[in-house]
C-alpha cells in the first residue's frame, strides 16, 4: 500500500529487491564509458557473476541493454534509448535545433546529424535525410568514434580532456602514449577553425562536416554533422554547407540565450 502524504517522510517503504539489484546493473552502465563485460558489470553490482547474468538475461529481453554478440560486452539497450528521447524533449538545444536541422538538412542537399555529448561519447540522437542514399549505417543511437570521425574529434576538441580520454583508450587499446599526446595536439587546429571535416573517411566515398553548439556557460552542448556523399558536399571551411550551418547554429544559440 503506498504512503499517504500524512505519513512520515523518513518511513522506510518495501520495495522489490529484485528491481533494485538490477537497477544497480544499468547504473553500472550508465555511469561507465564504455561497453562492459559480464565480470565488470557483476564487480560493479557487488554481484557474482553467475547472479548477474541472469539479471541481464532479463534486461536483454526488455530491450533495456544489448549484447554484441562478437566481443560479449554490454551497452544501453533500445528501451533505454527511447526513455532518453523523452528526456531530451525537455532539453531546450535538443529542441531548438530540430526544426533548424530539418530546414538545413532541405537546404543543403546533405543527410544532418544531431550528436549529444554523452559518457560513451558522442551519440546521435536526430538523423535528418535530405533524400539521398549513402553506404553508412547512421541512425539515432549510433556513437561515433572519436579519432576517425569528424563527429568525434569536434566532441574531444570542445571537452575536458578526462571526459574523451577514457574512450579514446578504449577504442584504440593498443595506441602508444605518444598517439594520445599528437592526437591531443591535433585538437588545437580544430578549436582554432571551429568545426572539422572527413574526406573518404571512415567510409569511402562519404564526407562530413561537423561544428558544435557551445552553451552560455561555456559547455559543448551538441555536435551538428552534415553528412554526404564526397562528390557532392563541400566541406571547405567557407563553403555553402559551411555558411548555412553557421548560421543554423546562430539560430539555435539566440533561441537558448536567457531573454
Amino acid at each position: 500500500m503506498a504512503r499517504s502524504p500524512a505519513e512520515p517522510a523518513g518511513k522506510t517503504q518495501r520495495g522489490i529487491q529484485s528491481v533494485e539489484v538490477g537497477g544497480r546493473l544499468l547504473q553500472a552502465l550508465a555511469d561507465a564509458r564504455r561497453p562492459l563485460s559480464l565480470a565488470e558489470l557483476a564487480a560493479a553490482a557487488q554481484m557474482a557473476p553467475a547472479q548477474a547474468h541472469t539479471y541481464l538475461v532479463s534486461l536483454t529481453r526488455l530491450g533495456l541493454i544489448k549484447r554484441d554478440h562478437l566481443d560479449g560486452r554490454y551497452e544501453p539497450g533500445p528501451l533505454s534509448l527511447r526513455l532518453g528521447m523523452l528526456h531530451l524533449d525537455h532539453e531546450p538545444a535538443y529542441r531548438a535545433a530540430v526544426p533548424r536541422v530539418q530546414a538545413l538538412a532541405a537546404t543543403i542537399g546533405c543527410n544532418v546529424a544531431i550528436s549529444l555529448p554523452t559518457a560513451q561519447g558522442p551519440t546521435i540522437v536526430h538523423y535528418a535525410p535530405a533524400g539521398m542514399s549513402l553506404h553508412v549505417n547512421l541512425h539515432v543511437g549510433t556513437v561515433m568514434a572519436l579519432a576517425a570521425t569528424a563527429t568525434g574529434r569536434v566532441y574531444c576538441a570542445f571537452q575536458r580532456a578526462s571526459h574523451w580520454q577514457p574512450i579514446w583508450r578504449s577504442q584504440q587499446p593498443s595506441a602508444l602514449t605518444d598517439a594520445l599526446h599528437d592526437f591531443a595536439a591535433s585538437l588545437d587546429i580544430i578549436r582554432e577553425r571551429g568545426m572539422e571535416y572527413s574526406i573518404d573517411a571512415p567510409s569511402p566515398a562519404v564526407s562530413s562536416l561537423a561544428m558544435p553548439l557551445i552553451g552560455a556557460d561555456g559547455t559543448l552542448r551538441l555536435v551538428l554533422t552534415a553528412i554526404g556523399s564526397t562528390g557532392t558536399i563541400d566541406v571547405d571551411a567557407q563553403g555553402p554547407v559551411a555558411r548555412a550551418m553557421r548560421a543554423a547554429r546562430e539560430e539555435m544559440m539566440q533561441t537558448l540565450e536567457p531573454a
